[in-house]
């Protein structure tokens, strides 16, 4: 490879190929180790919530179950997309062939509608939970939560395979040379996505967490005046915080790469500006057990338990003393 950079065919062989952007032998050794660095750890930390969670009986709650599910597209997001798109970033080239052409944005787009519907359910878990704390055990039950997210899940799959149906179809319909992986959607689908996928699941969460942020200054001034009313548990108010610290930093890493759409940019020309917006919202895969390690104190329990390897202890399954 020339260290200045340069350029090359992706398929010697072939005329049709499209050209590669060669970039000096430093930086792409450098990234390809924070691309597999970032991979690992995004992949590891879930793999710990995922552990934690299952394993632990007295984490088997109907919240929990939407961490839990939520880390197991994050873990996938870190052993499959990230690799994927890191190569694909990097060496300017698709390398892995029409079928996987078709798949690897229905997977990425699958992930993402699924993960941003989770945020969704868990803002109504905590609307229900703090708004109205005497109804929510008997209405938010780990069966029905059970049954949302397998529904979430479905939704996500057919939802996006109707928004890609002419890209899986014929992955390069739109290609102009071997070696190239382009997502075209029509301007009808976009809009209708950006509704579906931006403006509505985000003015639910904004909403649900506005009233939850009344209802805690409403709680505080009837503490005030009456001390004796009933108020919210503390622990429902921590994850009610955790939680919306969780959307927020979702929020943050998901909605820039909308902007373009928003703004009526063209991607096509700004590919490394494009690249950067995916890669900061793949980012945010790594972020929720980051969080939850920082509020959680059950979390960072669990996890010395695991590393330590006292999980495998007779016993285990049954611990009861993590905090809230």
């Amino acid at each position: 490879m020339d260290d200045g950079g340069g350029s090359s065919l992706c398929f010697p062989n072939l005329n049709s190929s499209c050209r590669r952007l060669l970039l000096p032998s430093l930086k792409t050794a450098l990234l390809y180790v924070l691309l597999a660095f970032v991979s690992l750890l995004t992949v590891i930390l879930n793999l710990l919530v995922i552990i934690s969670i299952s394993h632990f009986r007295q984490l088997h709650t109907p919240t929990n179950a939407l961490l839990l599910s939520l880390a197991g597209s994050d873990l996938v997001v870190g052993l499959l997309v990230m690799p994927m798109e890191g190569v694909r970033y990097l060496e300017t080239c698709w390398l892995l062939g029409r079928l996987m052409c078709a798949l690897t944005p229905f997977l990425s787009y699958c992930l993402l509608s699924g993960s941003l519907g989770h945020m969704v359910l868990i803002s109504v878990d905590r609307y229900l939970a703090i708004c109205q704390p005497l109804l929510y055990p008997s209405r938010v039950t780990l069966s029905r939560v059970v049954f949302l997210i397998c529904l979430c899940w479905g939704c996500s799959a057919l939802y996006n395979g109707c928004i890609l149906m002419g890209h899986l179809q014929r992955p390069h319909r739109v290609h102009t040379c071997h070696g190239e992986c382009v997502v075209v959607i029509s301007h009808t689908s976009g809009t209708v996505d950006l509704f579906f996928s931006l403006v509505g699941p985000c003015s639910v969460m904004l909403g649900l967490y506005a009233r939850v942020f009344v209802a805690a200054v409403s709680q505080v001034s009837r503490l005030q005046t009456v001390p004796s009313v009933p108020t919210v548990k503390r622990s429902e108010w921590k994850a009610a915080r955790t939680l919306g610290i969780v959307i927020a930093v979702f929020l943050m890493c998901f909605c820039p790469y909308y902007y373009p759409s928003l703004a009526g940019e063209d991607t096509t020309t700004k590919l490394s500006y494009y690249a950067v917006l995916s890669w900061v919202m793949l980012l945010n895969s790594c972020m929720n057990p980051l969080i939850y390690a920082l509020f959680y104190p059950w979390f960072r329990k669990t996890t010395r338990l695991i590393v330590t390897l006292k999980i495998l202890q007779l016993g285990s399954i049954n611990s009861d003393s993590f905090p809230g």
